[in-house]
């Protein structure tokens, strides 16, 4: 991977197992469009980003080497060694046709505090409705983001959620979740979720602690632990990828307790990335739709 300053933008040579279509719609994020000539922009860790890709060419538009290296290089998780993942994984057949239709997919480095809420909003509801809501709820709340003559907004940041009261939030159209949004706000202010403590504990203690938090249940935290606190090891199970786990791995309607066990002793520490592969291969074949 090399880099080069090209103006006011940034060029990135030599990138393996990367694909903007594969990271940004295999579920895991929900502030990354696609514009119209095939580039992407986004708002992560308080900065917007338009970024296009051409190969293993990318150009991350009016940025910085700096903000390359310190921002962007980590959430896009550009250290780590996906090649020899997929190579791991694709020992077996399953697994094999999956990676092949998600190959570029790299698993985020996400804020902490964002991913909570967004995979609070996610429960029992789809991309679009859960990006919209976001949207909305950043658009009231955040901070304002000038960026290539547009202005985008941050995501609100739990002092200023934990201020609120529900209702404050029905222009978002959050519906039920309204209140778990302010739950986590007001512990995350409080300091009853501490997100140092939390990132101090293995995968089973962050757990319960995230599932204190009113509207977190099992998949959510497993979200949040894979999403947010690089714990590749969680496989979050709803409903779709059980029907996945079903189609692929067993020959009928099983519990998603079976799955999530079935999936730590097969994938065991490569598990999250084996769960962002299948979503992203069910997604394109429509398997589980049925």
């Amino acid at each position: 991977m090399n880099t080069q300053t090209m103006g006011k933008d940034l060029v990135v040579t030599g990138l393996k197992d990367f694909d903007l279509k594969h990271i940004f719609d295999c579920g895991q994020c929900f502030r990354w469009n696609a514009d119209a000539d095939g580039s992407y922009t986004g708002v992560a860790l308080g900065r917007a980003l338009k970024i296009r890709q051409s190969g293993d060419t990318v150009t991350l538009f009016d940025t910085s080497e700096k903000d390359f290296q310190n921002v962007w290089r980590g959430y896009f998780d550009l250290d780590r060694d996906y090649g020899g993942i997929k190579k791991a994984l694709a020992a077996d057949d399953v697994m094999r046709k999956a990676v092949e239709y998600g190959g570029g997919i790299r698993i985020l480095n996400q804020d902490l505090w964002e991913t909570v809420v967004s995979f609070i909003i996610s429960a029992s509801n789809n991309i679009p409705r859960i990006k919209g809501i976001i949207e909305r709820l950043c658009a009231l709340y955040g901070s304002e983001i000038e960026y290539g003559g547009e202005i985008y907004y941050s995501f609100p940041d739990f002092e200023t959620l934990s201020r609120l009261k529900t209702e404050d939030l029905a222009p978002i159209r959050a519906g039920f979740r309204d209140k778990y949004i302010i739950d986590a706000a007001r512990r995350f202010a409080s300091g009853d979720i501490d997100e140092k403590y939390i990132r101090s504990l293995d995968a089973e203690g962050a757990k319960r602690e995230l599932m204190r938090i009113n509207g977190v249940g099992n998949k959510v935290a497993n979200c949040i632990l894979l999403f947010g606190l690089s714990h590749t090891e969680a496989f979050p199970v709803d409903v779709w990828i059980k029907r996945i786990m079903e189609y692929c791995y067993f020959e009928g309607e099983t519990s998603i307790g079976a799955v999530s066990e079935f999936a730590e002793k097969k994938f065991g520490s490569l598990g999250g990335f084996a769960q962002q592969y299948l979503f992203f291969y069910a997604r394109e074949e429509k398997i589980g739709l049925q």
